[in-house]
């Protein structure tokens, strides 16, 4: 049987006219027309700089977000905003415990942290796995920096877009338990809070259904500044029994969205 042979096809792109030129480079990744097309030739690294590209490329992928916020923010960068992607998507890293304790700041209670697949259903979770704690108060936190993420000073300081959080919690049928949450946006510093919330629901009893509960809030009007998410939680069981019978903490997000800016400068 005779061997397959590929053959390289490479086509020459530079003399189609710019309109051809950007609808092909909008099915190109976004990273890669940073990292790539940019370095091809000035040509190419003027069609990649200019607003014109990204518009069609997100109005192909229905980028709706990153359109409606072009159209009320004048300092925009569109390169950054589809290649870091921080509108609408969780912020927070290992939301489930899939990757264990990993980027999580953690302190350990009793026998710590444990991570076990969820005893009651979470409906729409993408994974069905959760953080369990033991019988003392077992904390954990992340620092997210929005900067790093891809939001930019004056969308943070001017426009102020809302700042989402959400976690869920669940006890085990057998044992009760208690848990809490504090969120705190902090300013360049990371120590200067410039608004917080914190819950401390009524304790799940024993012999409880085991379903999960949500806490969410959402961050508006808060003023200019904002630099981190501070997200923290904790749990323990009311018994005190040895093992892994307190809250069940899973699905954690912090999501930025732009659906209504405080205003349009």
């Amino acid at each position: 049987m005779p061997s397959l042979q590929y053959v390289a096809f490479f086509m020459d792109l530079e003399p189609f006219p710019e309109e051809i030129l950007l609808l092909i480079l909008s099915f190109v990744p976004a990273q890669d027309l940073v990292l790539r097309c940019r370095l091809v030739s000035k040509r190419w690294k003027r069609l990649v700089d200019a607003p014109s590209l990204w518009r069609i490329k997100c109005e192909r992928e229905r980028r709706k977000e990153i359109l409606l916020l072009a159209g009320k923010c004048r300092s925009f960068s569109w390169q950054k905003m589809c290649v870091k992607t921080p509108l609408s998507r969780n912020l927070l890293r290992n939301p489930f415990g899939v990757e264990i304790l990993n980027h999580w700041n953690v302190t350990h209670g009793a026998l710590g942290w444990g991570v076990e697949t969820n005893i009651s259903i979470l409906v729409g979770a993408e994974q069905q796995i959760c953080f369990v704690t033991s019988f003392m108060w077992c904390e954990k936190s992340q620092i997210i920096d929005l900067l790093q993420e891809g939001l930019e000073e004056h969308l943070l300081d001017v426009h102020q877009p809302s700042i989402c959080i959400s976690d869920w919690y669940a006890g085990r049928h057998e044992c009760g338990c208690e848990y809490k949450i504090k969120v705190q946006l902090l300013a360049a510093n990371k120590q200067t809070v410039l608004k917080a919330f914190s819950l401390a629901p009524d304790p799940i009893p024993q012999w409880n259904d085991t379903r999960y509960h949500q806490v969410s809030y959402e961050f508006r009007d808060y003023g200019p500044g904002v630099r981190y998410v501070k997200f923290r939680h904790k749990g323990r069981d009311t018994k005190l029994w040895s093992g892994w019978y307190g809250a069940r903490i899973t699905n954690s997000s912090v999501t930025v969205k732009c659906d209504d800016l405080t205003c349009c400068g």
